[in-house]
């Protein structure tokens, strides 16, 4: 089942999903883990020092003492888009209006302000299948992620598909598929590494680190598309709208759509006016969806 719970450290929003056991002990999840970990630090102290070049009757000074709070990414993207008209005397929109000053960005689709504010977020408990997808977004992101040619053996945990966990029958063949994987793995990885010291010339390195990974590249090509594969992923404000326009989608496949739902509950308990246009619908298949009026900022 979706894991529900959106928990708070601190400031940065989580979600923190179950992990399993087979009876042999084999690791595995049935719904993803989110957890932002990292937002702009925003400091504007220094713009006092450009705004205090233009004349006193402008009011620029006045900028900076807005009482009103902004989140980092949404006081990051307003000083962004007011830059560009140079709005920041008494008559530019003040941050207790800040609302209305982000709809109407998301009206002119002008995201490139959006740009400016990166959130990172590590994902886990999602497989090598979604992962595939994720990767495909390039522009404004960038990705970190587990590599199986370097880490292995009691590391190694596995995805159940939603489509798998309320089906006995198929809960049987998912746990006696990756018990079998997971064993084979481990076999195959322990008779490498007696080839290797007979001297396999295949397998033959000068640094024990590439002792290991010349085993584990080769064993990783018996781990299935549902072997968790953990993945830091950083985007901008207008990437990650772009990822959630696409990606929680009726359209989209369901396990990226989930992570993609839980991402967005993270990124709307973080900086709610950058992300409040969204709408959740229950789809068909007893997932959420996401809509909005402006795909296109």
């Amino acid at each position: 089942m979706p894991v529900n719970n959106l928990a708070h450290d601190k400031s940065f929003p989580y979600v923190t999903p179950d992990v399993f056991e087979t009876d042999s002990g084999v690791r595995f999840l049935q719904s993803p883990g989110v957890a932002v970990i990292s937002v702009p630090d925003v400091c504007l102290e220094g713009v006092g020092q450009f705004l205090s070049g233009f004349p006193d009757d402008l009011g620029f000074s006045d900028y900076l003492l807005d009482p009103t709070v902004l989140s980092s990414s949404e006081s990051l993207c307003k000083f962004a888009g007011q830059l560009c008209y140079l709005s920041f005397g008494p008559q530019r929109t003040y941050n207790e209006n800040a609302d209305k000053y982000f709809k109407n960005i998301k009206m002119s689709s002008h995201g490139s302000v959006l740009e400016h504010a990166n959130i990172s977020m590590l994902w886990w408990g999602i497989s090598r299948t979604l992962t595939h997808e994720l990767v495909r977004h390039r522009a404004g992101y960038g990705f970190s992620q587990v590599s199986q040619r370097y880490v292995g053996g009691k590391t190694i945990r596995f995805v159940e598909r939603v489509e798998f966990q309320d089906n006995d029958l198929l809960h049987q063949w998912f746990l006696r598929r990756i018990e079998r994987s997971y064993r084979e793995y481990i076999e195959l990885t322990e008779y490498l590494v007696s080839l290797q010291k007979e001297g396999e010339s295949s397998l033959s390195a000068e640094r024990k680190t590439d002792l290991r990974k010349k085993v584990r590249q080769a064993s990783r090509a018996l781990l299935p598309n549902e072997t968790e594969a953990p993945i830091l992923v950083t985007a901008n404000v207008r990437a990650w709208r772009h990822f959630l326009n696409m990606r929680v989608s009726e359209h989209a496949e369901v396990e990226i759509r989930r992570v993609g739902y839980e991402a967005y509950r993270c990124l709307y308990s973080l900086t709610p006016l950058l992300f409040d246009d969204f709408e959740v619908v229950d789809l068909i298949d007893g997932t959420k969806g996401l809509k909005t009026e402006y795909p296109k900022v």
